[in-house]
């Protein structure tokens, strides 16, 4: 009997927790972390106390109470006992916290299986952030044209094109047909041959069962999207018709767009700055060399943007050790001050302080090169204008989604032609009802049998 059941992703966007059961066979797809997770009972400084290892989560529920899953130090003061390891492993898609973060509570001793390039994002995060510890697991990693075997199981990871690199979605070939798991994906970004790719092999596959995201599945879209040329190119406009600083914000590990923007300024003879989270991330990238990344500590192109610490100056014992290899490509506030129309700079939302020391010219530009806010009254919006406004800059907005459309969504699931569709990662399950398939809504915690 091959089963599945949903404890994320359920009436949310990310979160996704796909258990699929085989026989004996237990694996998850993605363990990840929802962005609204502990909303109703935590905010601002309330927060869930990482002593108390799970029991905040069991407390509220945020976590599903499954023996043979977590490690023996996370039930401490839970009332679940610890057993030895009851599940085969856990399938990362890609590294993107609503697909990751929970498998830090997970039993060391079962296997994770992600990408190449997943496993240096995941190496990255945990040097540089300060709330992402994974810890000594057991990783094991795969590319397009792997088969992976676990016990009856045999899982096919093939490449999808996402807001992220080495993203992937997988072909499970079980005991009663193939199910296909989307993962997150896009078809109008740099890569959408990848997202093809995946969608030809599914097809092939004849599957019994899709597990098929939903992101943008919604009446009517509030955001304006553009394919990932045409940020390239927009953006190129804004920077080619300025002498201004340009100054970027982009999620963080979106290195499509970091791409943009790079060959932006590479084109119009400026420089790109960039913190050096980003240059740690772009050096351990550039380890695949299949991510084709320039390499902060060689590319002339690149500088990298020192802010001020413990000293008030730029010391190298006030920084962490993994920032300082890049000190050499150092720029500072004056440094970007003095040179504002031969740089575009990366500038995150919480480093807007920056502006003070830098002091841009009025007139120059910003581009917001991430998702709209959800509403007008959104707070963190008003608050970013009124530091645009204060500083006379012009605001541009211009984002590719990670995610397809409703359109491609449907398009998508019509080609592959599954007997049977699970909606995942989407706050409008009921959409998924016109399509032809067969759709199987979703609860959280329910099992659902194939046959």
């Amino acid at each position: 009997m091959v089963s599945l059941t949903f404890y994320g992703g359920v009436d949310e966007i990310g979160g996704n927790k796909v258990l699929l059961e085989d026989g004996d066979v237990r694996v998850f797809l993605d363990f990840g972390q929802s962005f609204t997770m502990g909303c109703d009972f935590f905010t601002g400084w309330l927060s869930l106390r990482g002593i108390n290892g799970l029991g905040d989560y069991f407390e509220f529920g945020l976590l599903p109470k499954l023996k043979g899953l977590y490690a023996e130090e996370q039930l401490r003061f839970t009332d679940v006992s610890y057993v030895k390891p009851r599940f085969d492993g856990v399938f990362l898609s890609h590294a993107h916290f609503d697909h990751v973060n929970h498998i830090q509570f997970l039993d060391p001793k079962i296997p994770v299986f992600l990408g190449v390039g997943t496993k240096l994002f995941l190496e990255a995060m945990e040097k540089t952030s300060g709330f992402c510890s994974y810890g000594e697991r057991v990783f094991r990693t795969f590319r397009t044209g792997d088969k992976v075997k676990v016990g009856g199981l045999v899982v096919e990871p093939v490449h999808v094109d996402h807001s992220i690199p080495a993203a992937y979605g997988f072909l499970i070939h079980t005991s009663e047909g193939t199910i296909v798991y989307t993962g997150d994906l896009r078809g109008h970004g740099s890569r959408r041959d990848m997202t093809e790719e995946f969608a030809e092999r599914a097809c092939e596959c004849e599957p019994v069962a899709m597990i098929c995201e939903g992101t943008r599945m919604v009446e009517k879209e509030k955001r304006k999207n553009y394919s990932e040329e045409q940020v390239e190119r927009l953006s190129g406009k804004v920077v080619s018709s300025s002498g201004k600083i340009v100054f970027v914000t982009r999620y963080s590990r979106d290195m499509d767009r970091f791409r943009s923007f790079y060959n932006v300024a590479r084109n119009n003879g400026r420089k790109i700055v960039v913190s050096p989270k980003t240059a740690y991330l772009l050096m351990k990238l550039v380890e695949d060399k299949r991510l084709d990344l320039p390499d902060p500590l060689k590319d002339e192109d690149i500088l990298v943007y020192y802010k001020r610490k413990r000293s008030g100056g730029f010391e190298e014992k006030d920084y962490y050790v993994w920032e300082r290899p890049f000190m050499d490509k150092m720029v500072t506030y004056e440094g970007v001050h003095k040179n504002q129309s031969k740089l575009l700079m990366d500038l995150d939302f919480y480093q807007f302080a920056e502006l003070i020391d830098i002091r841009p010219d009025a007139g120059s530009h910003f581009i917001h090169s991430m998702s709209e806010p959800f509403s007008e009254e959104d707070i963190e919006d008003q608050v970013m204008h009124n530091w645009l406004d204060h500083f006379k800059m012009r605001f541009h907005q211009l984002h590719a989604s990670g995610h397809m459309n409703r359109q491609q969504v449907t398009s998508l699931i019509n080609y592959i032609k599954p007997k049977k569709v699970f909606p995942i990662h989407t706050e409008n399950q009921h959409l998924f009802k016109k399509l032809p398939q067969r759709v199987q809504t979703v609860e959280y915690g329910k099992t659902y049998k194939l046959k």
